[in-house]
């Protein structure tokens, strides 16, 4: 995982000041904490105040209550957090709001170079499995396509249950680096080939996809935005990334598996 940020919490007040801010990090967490305070207050933290500290930009915001969701989801839980991304999907769409980070066509892109090179998979317990994975996803990579949004929707740009937090009633989001316009499928791929929810199966995704009432066109889509995101996170799983050694062991495999399924 990536660090980008240092947070300082006194009282009620976030001050999160960032240690890398080449993709405009901080520029799209206020935008995207200003637009939510005005449309859906109460979802994410209320801006208060940017500044410079030190050379690093700072993102000043109020605290909201709750701990992030854990690896094992309640109906409870789900329903609150399918309200918050309802509440999300239906914040009107600026005319001039940037795509999101990594949206699916440069995420291809970049993708199909980083699998198709060598990688040296003796450290998994299964190297011919995810061999098989790897291959497979680099040759979907190289005939996918991704067209121009159909539901635009507001996104936080990052499915990680970390980003949601749970007070016992409500879900509240955090975390608006990644900000921007997306595609509604995108987002809900996002949530759910996220590693921190799929590789401990916390949520019912069935049930969590029926509550969008998805048509046949977006259930297509939907079913290619999560190929997508799979090839990513089998890509984060290889060894000499991060999540690698961050996992237990077996999570790559069952990553291969997952993706494999996805591509039949």
């Amino acid at each position: 995982m990536v660090h980008t940020h240092d947070v300082t919490i006194e009282g009620d007040i976030v001050s999160k000041r960032y240690v890398s801010w080449g993709k405009g990090e901080a520029e799209r967490e206020w935008a995207g904490l200003e637009l939510l305070a005005r449309h859906a207050p109460g979802l994410a933290p209320t801006p208060i105040e940017r500044r410079t500290q030190d050379g690093r930009p700072v993102v000043v915001m109020s605290r909201v209550p709750g701990t992030p969701l854990g690896a094992d989801l309640d109906t409870a839980q789900q329903d609150a957090m399918v309200t918050a991304l309802r509440r999300l999907f239906a914040v009107p769409v600026p005319d001039d709001l940037p795509d999101r980070a990594d949206p699916p066509w440069s995420m291809r892109t970049d993708l199909a170079g980083l699998l198709a090179a060598d990688h040296d998979l003796t450290a998994c317990l299964d190297p011919a499995l995810v061999e098989r994975a790897r291959a497979s996803a680099v040759a979907w990579l190289a005939g996918a396509s991704f067209d121009p949004p159909t539901h635009r929707v507001v996104a936080i740009g990052d499915g990680n249950l970390d980003n949601v937090l749970w007070d016992g009633q409500v879900c509240r989001l955090i975390d608006w680096e990644e900000y921007g316009a997306s595609e509604l499928t995108y987002e809900l791929a996002d949530v759910v080939e996220h590693a921190s929810s799929r590789l401990t199966r916390a949520l019912d995704v069935p049930a969590l996809v029926a509550a969008f009432d998805l048509d046949d066109a977006q259930q297509a889509r939907l079913l290619d935005h999560r190929r997508l995101l799979a090839c990513f996170w089998l890509m984060k799983l290889l060894p000499g990334h991060g999540g690698f050694s961050r996992n237990p062991p077996g999570s790559t495999e069952d990553q291969a598996r997952h993706l494999l399924e996805l591509l039949d």
